[in-house]
């Protein structure tokens, strides 16, 4: 095994470090939002305050090494009048003094400078616990603390704003977190230079105060909020009461913890995004003020449009009641929380366009909706998300975009390009018609587990957006809808906060592996090489969400010639091996059958998983290893067992009984095998989201609805009739052990055994029995209460190894 001293590499990047952040900055792409950030200032904890709270992390991430950090808030004029840290050799007289000291211009920008501190002179390595977790073996003892240069290391923000999350996030991955996981995150955020998340926790607890304002009663409620796993999507009008109702424990326990995360928040110098008033009201709001312009949506992904959870209704924002209704919520926030922040997050028109594309018009319903803001904060700027400009854009052309992006004061709206990472709109919109934009990071949908990324895009786009003729970008963002997955996506774009120059993604891997697992091991640094150009290159402008055939099993008849509704990329990659003389190869797939997502060449992949394995015996106790290598291989076979299904169903329609019971086992037992790889890892257990729905619950029927939340989420996601799935089953698909064996299993064997049966009676698929069984089969398992477990089980690098050899050897 070649083991290399890659000790240079990080040098490299230090005195990159030193001459990028010296470069002159430009403000002028912030001078709209210039009055607002002198705001915040004003508005941030006192100096002691995030000094201590900066401390506080520091002992929670290194507490060996409290004493060996200074820390101090200095003003922006330190920093040229942007937001910075400074890292220098203390150089104080006292011997009991710290060994570095880290200034910055709040708590956030310090603890920034202490995670580059960490990652670029002692090779650490933070990543989320359910991604390997931190490497801090390599951070030398107190008292042998690398020096920095003379002079230090001076690192300023080129625009001013780092925003985290999506409205969705709170339900696919934070929907069962208690305050220890939460302070984990925040910790997590502001050592990545987070410093606007966005903070949607217990705001039913409010809405509940303010609707009962307007006469509405809890049992009206009960019918308007969703389930716990579903809050996001009754927050945005997509549906009510599915999963629900809230509980007055719920309600209650929400609103405590919010008020735990803002304050903390605070601490650190963060300033939260608070949600507003989108117009989404309660059905009984309607027979109350029967003359209020309110109108019932259509249907939104339900089956049969059942009017327990279908059609919402929307009060016109040019309805006088919408803007009292409004403000009373902001009110309402600033009464429970204080006056915590200007910004606020509203998506009115998101997926649900305005009734006429009248410019005039949608301009006046802007300017309603920020009224209903600014009457509750006169200061309030709109944090809106810029996706409806993607999904809905032979809507919004560009005198609707103007219309709406317009209808409110200079300086008082702020834009997410949500999905600037693959489909930038800053660049076909003039800089969104001159309105300040982050710049964003989608990347993640569902909360799926699967390799992938666009490592280029994230190490450029920001760059060239920024110093693009006329910029307005005022910030960058990541708003993936679910977290714990490819960190290596995450560490890059969090950098890119920092960043004034793009970054040689290729040069900065090496430097992430060695600190990712603690040392340079050559296979690994040449695996890392091809996954760069492969699984993390992707360039089709496909939105990757996972369709791969175990965990979102194609629902169609294929004695027919109907094809699949899964996404079909642009071509399919060749992926071959062999066993003994027989060869097995992605081929191109014939139009009328399902296609999974592949933007890669699965060969070179399978080439990275052998380099991957080769560094086993270095690595074996290394826990961000056994997240990646357990992930690596669960990503490979899954995308073989994608050509086996296809291969199933090709013997299926030459009625090749004996092929087709070849292949349909092949996939059965891949899924059991997965099933095995992904128990060898903590991070990869239906259990721990099943038990950690359960621990939030206070009596046993909080108990088995928090679970069928939990259960229903993952797998058939809403609504179902004995013989239609529901429209968005799998969309939040999950390569958990557990959930395959215990539900794709089933699945797939009750599938293939139908195909068989057809086959030797020489009869059609019989679709219909095969939904009815499978839908009555996924009831029952999403109320279900057996147990899963907890804690990993097998040695994780014994059983890829022996997968690798079964089924690429």
């Amino acid at each position: 095994m070649k083991i290399v001293v890659a000790d240079c590499l990080f040098h490299v990047v230090i005195i990159f470090t030193l001459f990028i952040s010296r470069l002159p900055l430009s403000s002028s792409t912030t001078e709209p939002i210039q009055p607002l950030l002198t705001r915040l200032d004003s508005k941030r904890s006192s100096p002691l305050v995030q000094e201590s709270a900066a401390k506080a992390l520091l002992r929670r991430l290194l507490p060996t090494h409290f004493h060996s950090f200074g820390f101090k808030i200095v003003s922006k004029d330190v920093c040229g009048g942007q937001g910075c840290f400074l890292i220098e050799n203390y150089s104080g007289s006292s011997q009991k003094g710290p060994e570095i000291t880290i200034r910055g211009t709040t708590a956030v920008e310090i603890a920034s400078g202490l995670h580059w501190y960490i990652k670029y002179f002692c090779g650490a390595h933070v990543s989320w616990d359910k991604t390997g977790g931190v490497q801090l073996a390599s951070v030398p003892k107190p008292g042998l603390l690398p020096r920095v240069k003379d002079g230090g290391v001076l690192v300023q923000r080129p625009v001013p704003l780092n925003y985290y999350q999506n409205v969705v996030t709170s339900s696919y991955s934070y929907v069962w977190w208690d305050w220890e996981r939460w302070e984990k995150e925040i910790d997590w955020m502001a050592l990545q230079g987070i410093n606007l998340p966005l903070a949607f926790t217990g705001q039913e607890a409010i809405w509940q105060k303010v609707f009962m304002g307007f006469n509405i009663t809890m049992e009206d409620l009960n019918d308007f909020f969703g389930g716990p796993a579903f809050l996001a999507w009754a927050r945005m009008g997509n549906l009510h009461g599915w999963g629900g109702p809230l509980s007055t424990n719920w309600l209650n326990q929400q609103l405590v913890l919010q008020k735990k995360i803002l304050s903390r928040m605070l601490e650190l110098g963060m300033t939260p995004v608070l949600p507003s008033f989108s117009g989404n009201v309660p059905a009984a709001l309607k027979t109350i003020f029967p003359t209020a312009n309110i109108t019932r949506l259509g249907e939104w992904n339900t089956v049969d449009s059942d009017p327990r959870w279908c059609c919402t209704y929307l009060l016109n924002p040019s309805d006088p009641l919408f803007v009292e209704i409004g403000e009373a919520f902001i009110k309402m926030q600033i009464k429970e929380y204080g006056d915590v922040t200007d910004i606020y997050n509203c998506d009115t028109f998101n997926e649900n366009s305005p009734p006429t594309n009248d410019p005039t018009y949608i301009s006046s319903l802007g300017a309603a909706v920020y009224k209903a803001m600014s009457n509750g904060d006169k200061d309030a700027v709109w944090l809106m998300q810029g996706w409806l400009f993607y999904s809905e854009s032979t809507f919004w052309k560009p005198p609707q975009m103007k219309a709406l992006l317009h209808s409110v004061p200079v300086g008082k709206m702020i834009v997410l390009d949500l999905f600037a990472d693959v489909k930038p709109i800053w660049a076909t919109s003039s800089q969104f018609y001159g309105t300040p934009y982050v710049w964003c990071l989608l990347h993640n949908f569902g909360g799926n587990i699967e390799m992938y990324g666009t490592l280029d895009a994230i190490s450029s786009g920001p760059v060239d957006a920024r110093i693009s003729k006329n910029s307005t970008m005022v910030g960058v963002g990541m708003c993936m809808e679910g977290i714990e997955q490819n960190p290596v996506v995450y560490e890059l774009m969090s950098e890119m906060a920092f960043r004034k120059e793009k970054v040689q993604v290729l040069e900065w891997l090496k430097t992430y592996t060695h600190r990712r697992y603690g040392k340079s091991i050559q296979q690994i640094e040449e695996a890392w090489a091809i996954l760069y150009h492969t699984v993390y290159n992707c360039t089709d402008g496909i939105a990757d969400h996972n369709t791969d055939f175990i965990a979102k099993f194609p629902d169609w008849d294929p004695s027919t010639n109907s094809g699949s509704q899964s996404s079909k990329p642009n071509n399919m990659h060749s992926y071959s091996r062999k066993i003994g003389t027989r060869r097995f190869s992605f081929r191109e797939s014939s139009p009328d059958l399902p296609q999974a997502h592949l933007w890669y060449s699965t060969h070179a992949v399978v080439n990275a998983l052998k380099l991957f394995l080769a560094a086993g015996d270095d690595l074996a106790g290394s826990l961000t290893y056994r997240y990646d290598l357990v992930d690596l291989t669960r990503q490979v076979l899954s995308k073989l067992a994608n050509q086996v299904y296809l291969d199933a169903v090709k013997s299926f329609r030459r009625k090749d009984v004996k092929a087709l019971n070849v292949h349909g086992q092949k996939f059965i037992q891949l899924i059991k095998d997965i099933d095995v790889l992904l128990a060898s890892d903590d991070n990869f257990l239906l259990g721990t989201w099943l038990e950690s729905a359960k621990r939030l619950a206070e009596n046993p029927s909080e108990t088995r609805q928090y679970e069928w939340n939990a259960r229903t989420q993952v797998t058939m996601w809403f609504d179902t009739t004995a013989t239609n799935q529901s429209k968005l089953h799998d969309y939040a698909n999950k390569f958990w052990s557990g959930l395959l064996k215990g539900y794709y299993l089933p699945r797939a064997s009750s599938y293939f055994n139908l195909l068989l049966k057809g086959l030797e009676k020489n009869e059609s698929f019989k679709m219909v029995e095969w939904r009815k069984q499978w839908i009555s089969f996924s009831n029952k398992w999403q109320a279900g209460v057996e147990l899963y477990p907890v804690k990993a089980k097998g040695d994780f690098l014994a059983i890829a190894k022996s997968l690798f050899e079964k089924y690429l050897g």
